[in-house]
């Protein structure tokens, strides 16, 4: 296997791409809220639509998708290898997750998989994306339906390239996904996830993001020791406040006594 210059300088080029989050150029574009601090506080379209609506997201599918595509385009046209545009797919898709100019804090990279493996092989592609729809129909579950279609890509790569040398890439871009979807997975096997179509009220927006049964079980633990310390110092603040009361009492009574001795003297 080989990899030629030219296909690492596309790599870097597919990774600063894909580092171009649009979902946070959108949003501040048209003063909408930070898809990181708001909603699931994942930059990408679906927490956009729940955010801002349809309009916004439609866009930044769009762009998370043409900034896959057009790097493994480009690539493709001036003679990169099948196996150094699998490659370049990768650092496309790498660089929407963990992109470089955001502190790396990106989204979970499926439209951008899409677009680039659109580029790398129309089948391919059209196959991955049909695979979502499918699962999405079935399932009505939107992470469930990226997980198996990107699960499935490299499947289907040595099914229409018949090569076993471009699949690497492809299992890496699987891997990271399924690591970027985990909470989703953990809600999943929860039954909480929220399926597509739902109405999501505002106030759901944060359970989007809802803490394990461990983690609930731990906050409410650490509360009850708080509660626990706080009455603590409540009982040694009553007992303080009784001793003092009491000295000031006898106090009281030791100088009423005193007046009186001096009264009779």
């Amino acid at each position: 296997m080989e990899v030629s210059y030219l296909a690492i300088l596309f790599m870097v080029l597919a990774y600063l791409s894909g580092s171009l989050c649009s979902a946070i150029i959108i949003s501040n574009a048209f003063n909408l809220p930070d898809p990181r601090n708001e909603g699931s506080k994942n930059p990408g379209a679906t927490n956009v639509l729940r955010l801002a609506g349809k309009k916004y997201a439609g866009m930044v599918l769009f762009f998370d998708c043409f900034k896959g595509f057009l790097p493994v385009l480009i690539a493709k046209l001036v003679g990169v290898s099948p196996i150094g545009l699998s490659y370049v797919c990768f650092a496309a898709v790498f660089g929407h997750m963990f992109p470089v100019f955001y502190q790396f804090r990106g989204g979970k990279g499926i439209a951008t998989a899409m677009g680039a493996l659109l580029a790398f092989h129309l089948m391919l592609g059209t196959m991955v994306i049909a695979t979502w729809l499918v699962a999405a129909n079935f399932t009505r579950y939107s992470s469930a339906a990226s997980m198996i279609s990107m699960v499935l890509a490299p499947f289907y790569s040595v099914m229409i390239v018949n090569s076993v040398l471009i699949v690497p890439p492809f299992i890496f871009i699987a891997l990271f996904v399924l690591f970027k979807h985990r909470n989703n997975l953990t809600r999943l096997m929860d039954g909480i996830e929220p399926k597509i179509g739902r109405t999501t009220p505002e106030g759901e927006l944060e359970a989007l993001e809802e803490p394990s049964p461990i983690e609930i079980s731990q906050a409410e633990e650490a509360e009850a020791v708080k509660g626990a310390d706080v009455s603590e110092e409540a009982n040694v603040s009553d007992v303080n406040e009784k001793q003092l009361e009491d000295i000031e009492s006898a106090e009281t009574e030791e100088q009423e006594i005193l007046d009186q001795t001096m009264k009779k003297d």
